[in-house]
């Protein structure tokens, strides 16, 4: 393998990126899945949004804890290694969802076992990707893999809700079981850790040097990361920003639109479509937002990505009672900016904290997005109970996305007193 990717012309970290893109797009695709089954369970057994969103709000709180420890992990037993094990506990949870007919085995299922397996797989993964395979491009490669969250739900939530109401809920988690066990040989046989695995450097780079064997425990490597980081303005800020744009995204968009649509008897298929088509503009806005953050000051990227987000989701209440062209023009708008800020906030850590540290305290700061995803899920479940619609918390949300839009203007300051303390 390695004679080949010498004389290959292609550079070997694009076929990680590939991989990567491949894994991270299959794990947002069984991240969506309940959002196209929560009313399927809501039929069959009689379970409300609140307690089918409790769980959910453990799977995205265990799916960002699992963050700074997934850095460390990968640091110590490879990448490969770590994917290949994440694959078959997702594989395992799923393949006993059909069989559960209570709901603890749910919350341990998908509150626990997902959770689990997707935190092993979430952003971090492609941080760690692009830090040690690339100089040049990073931000592009950020860009491209931060997208595969919105690419794996074009692809799956189509798919599933056709599957779902035509066959069945269980058919669809069947299908997904399939597309995991085609994908880890994929990643057992051709991923690579670092580019000394190939005998190249990073790209941009030109020395090939042996990556540093990974030292301090496990577990107590990233609280002592946590507990450096957490000494700088620049950390608090950028973890406040994520926590609310989880709030804004996976945690109430990602997990109630459909059920939101539910309510204004929108077909299921066609919300799904909605969120797809959301998927489809994220992937153009996250890549182009990589791009961008390698040309321009990410704080204002921030600004704006934020600031819009939350004017847009003001308006998604008036868009779901007046109809398909106003949920299109929501779609279109929401979907550029979904994940959009992922690329910025990553390049402010790496320049602020170091390509080393990066992954770890970038894990952290993915914690407090999904401490915010988390709020939502099980938030926008109980506001929906109580007052039978969605409303407050979509404009809520909006307007935490525009505190959010301010914060992000406030992290010039901190970039100094960041570097002041070493951190």
């Amino acid at each position: 393998m390695t004679e080949a990717a010498k004389a290959s012309k292609l550079y070997y970290g694009w076929i990680v990126v590939l991989i990567a893109f491949l894994a991270l797009l299959v794990s947002a695709g069984i991240n969506s899945i309940p959002s196209v089954l929560m009313l399927s369970f809501e039929k069959e057994f009689g379970w409300d949004r609140a307690s089918v969103s409790g769980a959910l709000s453990i799977k995205i709180l265990l799916y960002g804890l699992m963050g700074p420890f997934s850095a460390a992990l990968m640091a110590r037993f490879g990448i490969r290694r770590m994917m290949v094990i994440a694959m078959i506990l997702l594989a395992g949870s799923l393949s006993l969802t059909p069989l559960m007919t209570a709901l603890w085995q749910f919350f341990l299922l998908w509150g626990v076992m997902v959770g689990l397996g997707t935190g092993m797989m979430a952003n971090v993964l492609g941080v760690t990707v692009a830090n040690r395979w690339f100089v040049k491009h990073k931000g592009l490669v950020v860009g491209l893999l931060t997208a595969s969250a919105a690419t794996g739900q074009l692809l799956f939530l189509p798919l599933l809700a056709q599957i779902t109401t035509a066959i069945g809920w269980r058919a669809s988690i069947f299908t997904t079981v399939a597309v995991l066990v085609l994908l880890i040989p994929v990643v057992a046989i051709w991923m690579r850790n670092h580019p000394y695995d190939v005998g190249a450097a990073p790209l941009g780079e030109e020395v090939v040097t042996k990556p540093a064997p990974f030292r301090g425990n496990l577990f107590l490597a990233p609280l002592q990361t946590l507990a450096s980081s957490s000494r700088s303005g620049t950390f608090w800020l950028l973890a406040g920003t994520f926590f609310f744009c989880g709030f804004s995204t996976n945690g109430l968009i990602g997990t109630h639109l459909i059920p939101a649509c539910g309510d204004f008897d929108i077909p299921i298929v066609i919300a799904a479509g909605l969120l797809a088509l959301m998927g489809v503009f994220d992937l153009v806005g996250t890549t182009l937002s990589g791009w961008l953050s390698d040309r321009f000051d990410s704080r204002w990227l921030l600004f704006w990505y934020y600031g819009l987000r939350g004017l847009s989701l003001i308006f998604l209440p008036t868009a779901l009672s007046m109809g398909y062209t106003q949920l299109l023009i929501f779609a279109v708008f929401y979907g550029l900016d979904w994940i959009a800020t992922v690329p910025p906030t990553v390049k402010i850590t790496s320049d602020v904290f170091g390509k080393e540290k990066a992954g770890m305290v970038f894990g952290w700061i993915v914690v407090a997005h999904q401490v915010g995803a988390s709020t939502a899920a099980y938030g926008a479940g109980v506001l929906r109970d109580w007052l039978g619609s969605y409303t407050v918390p979509f404009v809520m949300a909006g307007f935490v996305c525009l505190f959010a839009a301010v914060m992000a203007v406030r992290i010039r300051k901190s970039v100094r007193m960041a570097h002041a303390v070493g951190a």
